[in-house]
């Protein structure tokens, strides 16, 4: 579960009671106006620690340079964009109270809220904004979220609180690209942002204050009393860095975390109990994530079409959903959500076909030798399948070592702490093949991931190099125009391309299943995400069990 940034929805409602008389003779009837009774307005209280669990610990927290979720999941709690999403994803200012979008969609122009202030007292203005897409089109900036800034003709500012963004074409996510972080210039102008204090330091607008990082074991955030929306009423938030998902389970059932993602066995078998319905409530919903194996594409054979579509014939989705997920999960065919506008349903798919693995092989040159080991050029087919710290992606790295060792593969298992997954193989793309997953964003522009040109050392995100021309002139294309019926059809030839040449082998999408303490309260699932609203999260008073922190 990936923490957003929240935002308090308030509505009010007018209740008026209508009362008839039933008159059975005309009579003279005297108004008499009725003070309707006092109601007791309780507010809710502030006060108590939410303690969440952690795999892993974060990497960078100048959020346009890290590549990992643990960075994003503190980010997005410290810093805001110029717009954000509602609960139901639709677009709605953030540090933007207001903007307006010229009739050729080439021109927008932001109106800045002028109540924010980033955490040190420093009042945000149109500065920061301008300083904030000069750093993201910086050569120096190791970002790999450049694509968006990079479509920009100007940015300039109208006077202290409005800024004018002009594209020289259209550009489909224009709008939404402008969710990123915004920056403060006054602490990052003239420094190199991977030599700024803020990687660990963070100074946001956001509704939570960065506190303290004490290394392997948390970092807290305290609540912005000047947040613009309102003080969260969750005085601190705790991010406790724990070895493994069963680490933490057993810290939630002692009471030292308050809510944590759940493992489907976790789930299933371990939460259906009087105990444990008293002290904490589950969530259960469609993810917006999808699981993988992805290829690196500059090591043979991995580079070979036929071999990759042989390793997702032998690798038994259904098999892992069933058994890992126990059934709490949907088969992925690509990168977009099922069920979703953008999704094309039809598309190849690889449904779990041993006899075609091998005759995929067997096209490419590889045989079994009297050992019954596959070899080409009599080297026998081995590979490292790299995972991190994630109990899940374990299970499914032990499953898929069995089948594709039916095809005379030997599949060597490696699991690493997140930290070192990150820098020391994804990012320097030191891996065969690897267990991952993506959050699937609001826009479905997917350049960022999929684009030949995003396979450089600057963008990790392409880290296994995927290379196709025409998928990069979809993508390119379907940037072009605002009209959702003809971006739908670029991506959808987009999908074909990426499921005839399977440089993922895409799993499934799971359901999200999550635990939070029964004392907070105010918890709204959304299509957003669980925590959405985190700042209307409370404790009642009697209840709150970190009173004096």
């Amino acid at each position: 579960m990936n923490c957003r940034r929240s935002f308090a929805l308030l509505i009010c409602l007018s209740l008026f009671t209508l009362v008839g008389c039933k008159k059975d003779t005309p009579q003279e009837v005297t108004p008499v106006e009725i003070a309707p009774e006092p109601t007791a307005v309780v507010a809710e209280p502030y006060g108590d620690m939410l303690v969440q669990a952690a795999i892993g610990e974060p990497l960078n927290l100048i959020p346009a340079i890290a590549h990992d979720s643990a960075s994003h999941d503190v980010a997005s709690l410290v810093y805001n964009g110029l717009v954000t999403a509602d609960k139901d994803l639709n677009l709605k200012g953030d540090l933007a109270e207001s903007w307006q979008v010229s009739d050729d969609g080439l021109t927008i122009v932001f109106n800045l809220r002028k109540d924010v202030k980033w955490h040190d007292g420093t009042p945000f203005t149109a500065r920061d904004v301008l300083f904030t897409y000069k750093f993201m089109i910086d050569e120096d900036t190791p970002t790999s979220y450049a694509g968006d800034f990079l479509a920009v003709s100007s940015v300039v500012a109208l006077d202290e609180y409005t800024v004018e963004v002009k594209y020289p074409r259209p550009h489909a996510p224009s709008l939404v690209s402008w969710s990123m972080w915004i920056m403060p210039a006054h602490l990052l102008e003239g420094v190199s942002p991977t030599k700024s204090s803020l990687q660990r330091n963070p100074i946001g607008t956001g509704p939570y204050i960065f506190e303290s990082w004490e290394p392997n074991q948390r970092l807290t955030l305290k609540a912005n009393p000047d947040y613009y929306e309102g003080r969260p009423h969750t005085e601190r938030i705790v991010f406790r860095f724990l070895q493994d998902q069963s680490a933490a389970f057993l810290e939630l059932l002692k009471g030292g975390v308050d809510l944590m993602d759940l493992t489907p066995a976790q789930y299933a078998k371990q939460t259906d109990t009087d105990r444990f319905k008293s002290q904490y409530n589950t969530y259960n919903y469609l993810s917006s994530t999808y699981a993988y194996i992805g290829y690196n594409l500059t090591r043979k054979p991995f580079d070979d079409v036929r071999v990759r579509k042989a390793l997702s014939y032998a690798t038994p989705r259904q098999q892992i959903i069933d058994s890992v997920l126990y059934g709490m999960g949907t088969p992925a065919t690509g990168p977009y959500k099922p069920g979703t506008a953008w999704h094309n349903p039809n598309v190849a798919t690889y449904n779990y076909d041993i006899e075609k693995a091998k005759a995929l092989l067997a096209e490419a040159g590889w045989a079994l030798n009297d050992k019954g080991v596959l070899t080409k050029d009599k080297k026998p087919f081995k590979i490292e399948l790299l995972t991190n710290q994630s109990t899940t992606r374990v299970q499914i790295a032990e499953i898929v070592q069995a089948s594709w060792k039916e095809l005379g593969i030997e599949v060597t298992i490696r699991v690493t702490e997140w930290g070192a997954f990150i820098k020391e193989h994804v990012e320097k793309r030191n891996f065969d093949a690897t267990i991952l997953a993506w959050n699937i964003v609001l826009d479905p522009d997917p350049i960022d991931v999929w684009h030949s040109k995003s396979c450089t050392d600057k963008n990790v995100l392409n880290f296994i190099c995927y290379r196709n021309a025409e998928a990069d002139k979809l993508m390119e294309d379907a940037l072009l125009s605002f009209d959702p019926a003809v971006r739908k059809a670029y991506y959808d030839r987009f999908q074909e391309i990426l499921a005839e040449e399977q440089p993922y082998t895409f799993l499934y999408v799971p359901q999200e299943l999550v635990a939070i303490s029964s004392r907070f309260k105010a918890v709204e699932p959304a299509a957003a995400g669980l925590t959405h609203n985190i700042i209307d999260w409370y404790v009642p008073e009697d209840e709150q069990k970190y009173k004096n922190r």
